[in-house]
């Protein structure tokens, strides 16, 4: 096993046909957290150590690329080839939702039923950022977190402002969030991939049930972010106290002690 993943358990798992690789740690109620490009690196499995370190499982499904290989450009155009041209990800299609969202929800209940707790906990990331909303259509799923959401690829003002999910899994998501779920939601103010306008139709259609935390990028932005600053809980988090990428880190691991861990959830 990569030294990345050491500590982690490896098993397949198998629904809509097909079986891919999960990697876990920890105990306790199961949080799925959904790799962004390139795959699960290094920062992508430093995050889910966080998560078990709060007392949840941290389960990382293997969908793309290399795990525990890091982030470089050859290996990111490498990994982007393949998904391209695969049916389970709509990457340019207004309003739908990618069909290897039912895969992921069969793995959440699956992971509900083996570790327990009230529910579970999503974290998408990038190119996966939106699949957390998607897997809101669930019961099972009570802390979801779209962290820099970019499906689809903003191409053009209306893809800018569509937030990949179909009008049907739309229509359920708000039932959710009216019952009482809430949605939260990461981005840097310039980020190039997760425009202002995708946050504006998730404010727009979920109202307070979707809280945004948008952190200053623009240029001469007090804490230095780059203006290509991305990842939020990976590759662009600043790890330390004061800075506001830790402050929107601890806000979602705040949201899985509330939801999945507290004697109230």
């Amino acid at each position: 096993m990569p030294a990345a993943l050491e500590g982690f358990t490896k098993t397949s798992f198998r629904a809509q046909g097909k079986s891919r690789d999960v990697y876990s740690m920890g105990t306790g109620p199961a949080v799925i957290v959904i790799a962004e490009i390139p795959g699960i690196t290094p920062k992508v499995a430093e995050f889910a150590r966080m998560v078990a370190g709060i007392g949840c499982t941290a389960v990382m499904p293997h969908l793309f690329g290399e795990p525990g290989a890091s982030p470089t450009a050859g290996l990111i155009a490498k990994t982007l080839g393949p998904i391209c041209v695969s049916r389970e990800f709509s990457l340019l299609a207004l309003r739908k939702t990618s069909p290897v969202t039912k895969w992921l929800r069969a793995l959440a209940a699956h992971e509900h039923e083996q570790c327990g707790g009230p529910g579970v906990g999503v974290v998408g990331m990038c190119l996966t950022g939106g699949f957390a909303l998607a897997m809101m259509v669930d019961q099972v799923v009570l802390a979801p977190v779209l962290s820099q959401p970019s499906l689809p690829f903003p191409l053009g003002k209306r893809r800018k402002a569509d937030i990949g999910i179909s009008d049907e899994d739309l229509a359920k998501v708000k039932e959710r969030v009216a019952s009482g779920t809430c949605l939260l939601g990461l981005r840097f103010t310039d980020d190039p991939f997760c425009f202002p306008a995708r946050f504006e139709t998730l404010r727009r259609e979920l109202g307070d049930g979707f809280v945004a935390v948008e952190i200053d990028s623009s240029p001469d932005n007090p804490h230095g972010h780059p203006k290509n600053a991305h990842s939020v809980l990976t590759e662009h988090l600043q790890d330390r106290p004061g800075t506001p990428t830790r402050a929107a880190l601890d806000q979602v691991l705040d949201l899985f002690k509330t939801r999945l861990l507290s004697s109230a959830a």
